[in-house]
């Protein structure tokens, strides 16, 4: 009912997609790339047709994604506190956002760090068409590339963070590994891995209910990220210190623990995975 009604919107008001004359930043797509069947095979979120199928596709989950989360991540506020909490205080030569989809979780990295290069990675070449007018409209020179997140091609060492938001938990675990190993890859020394996801919060009731959203939100490697052992996949990658903190999309974002506040009501386990390349 949620994309059918986000279809029908959208359909009404469809917008082409269009890149500026003199643009701020730079798209890079590439037809030849090859979709992994682990990114085909389903309709994530049950949006028929997935994301990377066409120009309305793309403009149908930017509206959808506002949808699905009840108007409580207007202007991207859990992306924003991402930004400005999970990250270390400190000044970034270059930013690489894996899975940027149409750039929300991109924009709030460049605000935060205007002097970085940011550089956001998709398989869905819509989505980055979207993302890159998105971007242009707010003065916003970001570079945006349409790769594969197990292999990026970017030079190694490139980057001095390396981040995700809800990208992990959409993969199966090779293909998590092979992340990992790449931002390892992409980091310098003392580069830092910041990737926001969800992990089980010991609650019975609420992983219970969290792993059944996966089944019905067409997400099947949901439940596996959080049963992996991250700590290990990360020093196998070559990446110290790898570790889940809670973060609070309502309060102080990132948290110090992985310890959610209590609450009333259930919301989404949010959580930091945190790792560091060796200096």
């Amino acid at each position: 009912m949620l994309w059918r009604s986000a279809n029908a919107a959208v359909g009404a008001h469809l917008a082409p997609v269009t890149r500026p004359a003199q643009p701020l930043g730079r798209l890079e797509l590439d037809p030849a790339l090859a979709l992994p069947d682990w990114y085909t095979a389903w309709d994530i979120h049950v949006q028929p047709g997935g994301v990377w199928r066409n120009a309305a596709s793309a403009q149908v989950y930017e509206l959808g994604a506002q949808l699905v989360m009840l108007r409580e991540n207007d202007d991207y506020l859990f992306h924003r506190a991402f930004a400005e909490t999970a990250l270390p205080p400190r000044d970034y030569r270059c930013i690489v956002d894996l899975g940027c989809g149409f750039g929300k979780s991109t924009w709030p990295l460049k605000r935060a760090h205007p002097q970085a290069e940011v550089i956001g990675v998709d398989l869905a070449a819509p989505c980055l068409e979207l993302a890159h007018q998105r971007s242009e409209a707010q003065g916003l020179a970001i570079t945006y590339l349409q790769r594969n997140a197990c292999e990026t091609g970017l030079p190694a060492g490139s980057a001095d963070l390396v981040t995700s938001t809800m990208l992990l938990h959409e993969m199966p675990p090779e293909a998590i590994a092979a992340t990992l190993r790449e931002a390892a890859r992409l980091l310098a020394p003392g580069g830092v891995l910041r990737m926001l996801d969800f992990q089980f919060s010991g609650q019975p009731f609420r992983d219970v209910a969290f792993a059944e959203h996966g089944v019905r939100n067409n997400e099947p490697f949901l439940p596996g990220l959080c049963e992996l052992d991250m700590a290990a996949l990360c020093a196998q990658a070559g990446l110290r210190g790898g570790q889940w903190v809670a973060f609070d999309e309502r309060g102080a974002g990132r948290l110090p623990t992985a310890a959610w506040p209590e609450r009333p009501e259930w919301h989404f386990p949010w959580a930091v995975l945190e790792a560091e390349r060796a200096a």
